[in-house]
């Protein structure tokens, strides 16, 4: 039972047995009445190559004097044939179709009725071919038609939908027209072909309308559908870095730019020197000279400002300005 059990591990586990399973099959030698190939052998390996040719009174089935066909799985693509050569090969009809034969040729004397895709009109109101003697007579041509239209014309801020792209559109064609999120349609949504030409389509207009304001900022980038503030110098951002426009056509809530340094006015304070008023950058320190001085140096205020709020030390000299003997005087809110 053991012995068993590992053969069957053995055939599922090989991969020497599954390639030989899952491996391409060969091709026999083709069945060529009329004609002869090359190279001539028995069978073929897959993707294998022959060409062949065909004697008096015979033509390949395709077009030329000679054809060639590929090894495909066990099938040669396409089928090497030899046909009368009175017979004729099919037609390539530009912006056109027809029935096609299920031999892959027609014989002497056949006939087709040619199709032309929509968009295309025969030409002179001929659609019929006849195969005469190999050779095919009075090939229908497919044509533009006066009436249909080309790629339509290209609208701002809008795309085509449920239909994909193509060269021409027959009369009478209808495409729909979509906005881009944030914009709306003025006028009819869809677009119509008559007569050759497109019908006009609609104007999509910005939903949002003008961009909300924001005091000490800008603007720095505007897509249709979201903003990007920034602050002016000394000014930092507070609240959402981006503003989207809202399908219901309003801006999401817009940010504020909010002061980031103090104004301290030395002209109201009694114990620095007045020099005007001074703006001092959030987190950073200025030392202000003070009214009053020392017996040897001159005495300095520092003045630090903290989100919007000024501290001031005692006027002390320089050696103590670093040091805690210096004490924080006051706070103004400025």
């Amino acid at each position: 039972m053991c012995v068993r059990y590992l053969g069957v591990f053995l055939l599922v586990w090989n991969p020497q047995v599954l390639h030989a399973q899952s491996a391409a099959q060969p091709c026999p030698a083709p069945s060529l009445n009329g004609g002869f190939f090359s190279p001539g052998q028995s069978a073929y390996n897959h993707e294998a190559h022959i060409s062949y040719a065909c004697h008096d009174g015979f033509k390949p089935a395709v077009k030329g004097w000679w054809g060639s066909s590929r090894c495909q799985n066990g099938n040669w693509s396409p089928n090497p044939q030899c046909i009368e050569e009175k017979a004729c090969v099919p037609l390539t009809i530009p912006n056109g179709n027809y029935d096609a034969s299920t031999v892959g040729w027609y014989e002497d004397r056949d006939k087709i009725r040619v199709r032309c895709d929509e968009g295309y009109e025969h030409k002179d109101r001929h659609n019929k071919a006849q195969c005469i003697n190999g050779t095919w007579s009075s090939v229908p041509i497919c044509e533009r038609s006066t009436d249909s239209c080309g790629d339509p014309p290209k609208i701002p801020h809008a795309v085509i939908i449920g239909k994909g792209y193509q060269e021409m559109f027959p009369e009478s064609s209808q495409l729909q027209c979509k906005c881009e999120d944030g914009y709306a349609a003025e006028g009819e949504d869809s677009i119509f072909c008559i007569s050759g030409y497109w019908t006009e389509g609609p104007t999509c207009i910005d939903t949002c309308g003008t961009v909300p304001l924001v005091a000490n900022g800008d603007v720095v980038e505007n897509t249709g559908m979201s903003l990007r503030y920034q602050c002016a110098a000394q000014y930092e951002l507070v609240g959402p870095k981006m503003v989207e426009c809202y399908s219901d056509g309003t801006w999401s809530e817009a940010p504020t730019c909010k002061a980031a340094y103090c104004s301290v006015d030395t002209d109201e304070l009694d114990h620095v020197k007045s020099v005007g008023v001074r703006l001092i950058n959030d987190g950073e320190v200025e030392n202000l000279e003070c009214s009053r001085h020392g017996r040897f140096f001159d005495h300095f205020s520092e003045s630090r400002c903290t989100r919007g709020k000024v501290t001031f030390s005692e006027c002390c000299n320089w050696a103590k300005l670093p040091t805690e003997f210096c004490k924080d005087l006051l706070l103004v809110g400025m």
